[in-house]
């Protein structure tokens, strides 16, 4: 699946929105306001239509829809709200399947040498063993070290605790997961009495959504997801799709050729750094003015307490370097912005703040490139005059017209990427053109 067209439809913008990237630009002549118009446009289809004109060839859509309209405690109206759903539904669901009375989290195989009894029990010990962790993240190591306490058999906690991630046990919903920074298997319990009401019987869920909601798996979720992602905004049978519906695959395309998303940063900070990080370190904001006298976004530098204005330079060199490539032979020459006589051996925290903002003039003797880097490539003269309006070379294939040297995009003059390009090639004006010349005597 394409997250910039799910996401698009889930949430109205990239699946990089989250992280702050804004469209930039599109290829094949899409602009800001048409990319916002095709999210919209299919944001806004309505449920019924397309169970009116696809549920013949398509019978599982109907069943898809009531099964999440049921769930929602809220009006499932358009294909926007429906995909909006089921993606925050997914985060908060189990991936296996589990039901609502008490069970022992797993499922035991016949074929397991070990009773149904016995891995029932060392469920529970493990389960009681995360209850008095007071519910924080504890590593497996030390839940098979309590454990042991109990249940002598390593191999059958072992089996169970690699067997027992995102299931319902009793009352607990035990949750497991990677540590990303100690790559540690981690257990946790989350308590769904909270979220299920409880009477003396235990655990009772008297609401019938709630209860549905628990018997759907993540795993079950993302099918169905996939299913209609595939059926409704990837089907290339447009004649599937008539009258308002015609507008789904159109704004889907429309979407997937929207390609470059760029996050602003700015120059300008909080009044509160962060001036914390590893002991005995601390931290500069700094930046490089160029030779055109352009000035990059501010990066952070971390250096040693005891550092020189010498290591400054070489740390401000290294980072820039390895971060833009037209930098690659960057050398630093002075600082642009502090109005101090500093030596190279002179401590740097001595005479600047932590946190402090500081320019680095580039030397003249930075043998960097001279010409503006564009991600699609040099600098040309080339003329680009597409049927889809684009003006200018977006990053997509092309052909060039061998009379006027204009280019345009292979799809848009119906040559498709499986195709090789032909080796004489005239676009629809000049073709037009010869077609009127009159004969020569």
């Amino acid at each position: 699946m394409e997250l910039r067209l799910l996401h698009g439809v889930a949430y109205g913008d990239s699946w990089f929105g989250r992280w702050g990237y804004k469209f930039i630009r599109g290829c094949y002549g899409v602009t800001q306001p048409i990319y916002f118009k095709a999210i919209e446009a299919i944001q806004g289809i309505p449920l019924c239509l397309i169970v009116h004109h696809l549920s013949n060839s398509n019978p599982e859509i109907p069943a898809i829809f009531t099964r999440y309209q049921t769930l929602s405690d809220h009006s499932l109206v358009t294909l926007g709200d429906l995909f909006h759903f089921m993606l925050e539904l997914k985060s908060r669901l189990p991936k296996e399947s589990c039901i609502d009375s008490y069970n022992p989290g797993i499922l035991v195989e016949t074929s397991c040498r070990w009773s149904p009894k016995r891995v029932e029990m060392a469920v529970r010990v493990i389960v009681e063993a995360l209850k008095r962790a007071e519910y924080r993240w504890v590593a497996r190591q030390e839940v098979r070290d309590v454990a042991r306490n109990y249940i002598g058999d390593t191999g059958l906690l072992d089996f169970v605790l690699k067997s027992l991630g995102n299931h319902i046990v009793g009352n607990y919903l035990v949750r497991r997961s990677l540590n990303p920074v100690t790559k540690v298997l981690e257990y946790c319990l989350e308590d769904l009495s909270s979220v299920f009401p409880r009477n003396q019987e235990g655990l009772i869920i008297n609401n019938s959504k709630l209860k549905a909601r628990y018997k759907i798996s993540g795993a079950q979720l993302m099918r169905d997801v996939l299913y209609l992602y595939r059926v409704i905004l990837k089907d290339q049978n447009q004649m599937m799709f008539t009258g308002i519906l015609s507008a789904i695959p159109v704004a889907s395309r429309i979407i997937l050729d929207t390609k470059y998303f760029v996050k602003e940063y700015y120059a300008e900070f909080p009044s509160k750094f962060d001036i914390g990080g590893l002991e005995g370190k601390l931290k500069l904001y700094c930046s490089v003015m160029l030779k055109d006298k352009n000035i990059t976004p501010f990066e952070c530098v971390t250096l040693k307490n005891h550092s020189t204005f010498d290591d400054l330079k070489r740390e401000v060199e290294r980072n820039f370097r390895n971060l833009y490539w037209g930098l690659k032979n960057f050398v630093a020459e002075s600082m642009v912005n502090l109005k101090i006589n500093a030596k190279g051996k002179d401590l740097v925290f001595g005479v600047v703040e932590v946190g402090c903002k500081i320019v680095f003039q580039e030397s003249a003797n930075s043998n960097n490139l001279d010409k503006l880097i564009y991600e699609n490539g040099d600098i040309s003269h080339q003329v680009v005059d597409c049927p889809c309006g684009a003006t200018e070379d977006d990053g997509e294939r092309m052909i060039c017209c061998d009379i006027c040297e204009v280019w345009q995009h292979t799809r848009c003059v119906r040559i498709p990427n499986n195709e090789e390009i032909p080796n004489i090639y005239l676009c629809n004006r000049c073709e037009q053109e010869i077609v009127l010349l009159p004969s020569l005597p």
